[in-house]
């Protein structure tokens, strides 16, 4: 059996990583996909405290399928906002996206 140890250092190494790419990176589709490995790592987090606590009941799991829920939907209007801005600007740089400022 796994220790719970590994899948939080798992975790928590995939989250770090997400976290770098959202930072770190110019490309909005790339800051995307830093935000979808953070919820990933939220994702194993969930599962395997579900597994070390209370197997019986079906709590992580349901809260793992809503996360999956959630991150499809902000997939659906990240990549639509993404690709309308592309259409406008002709870039996804996100440095270059100052619609917003005055």
């Amino acid at each position: 059996m796994i220790p719970l140890s590994w899948y939080l250092f798992l975790s928590a190494a995939l989250f770090c990583i997400g976290l770098y790419g959202v930072l770190a990176r110019k490309n909005a589709i790339a800051i995307l996909l830093g935000v979808e490995l953070m919820l990933n790592a939220v994702n194993i987090n969930l599962v395997a405290f579900w597994r070390y606590l209370d197997p019986t009941q079906m709590g992580g799991q349901v809260f793992a399928i809503i996360v999956f829920a959630v991150a499809a939907a902000e997939v659906a209007v990240g990549l639509s906002l993404v690709i309308s801005i592309y259409r406008t600007r002709g870039t996804v740089v996100a440095d270059e996206l100052d619609m917003m400022k005055w």
